[in-house]
């Protein structure tokens, strides 16, 4: 365990406020979260793609097995 304190000194025996603090820091702003955003619409539009294909697939595959 870490011996650390918080901003007024009191003991934190697991760090959290120092682990926030970094999470905090790390955060995307401005236009690097809105790249970011942006980029991650990516594989939800390769997923609706790709089930669209597949439901073409099976549709022809019905129609020439009725056929």
């Amino acid at each position: 365990m870490a011996n650390t304190q918080g901003p007024q000194g009191n003991y934190d025996p697991a760090g959290s406020t120092q682990m926030f603090r970094a999470f905090v820091d790390e955060a995307p702003q401005g236009r690097q979260g809105q790249r970011q955003a942006a980029s991650s619409s990516g594989p939800r539009l390769g997923v609706i793609v790709g089930v669209i294909v597949a439901l073409v697939v099976v549709a022809g595959v019905a129609w020439l097995a009725l056929k």
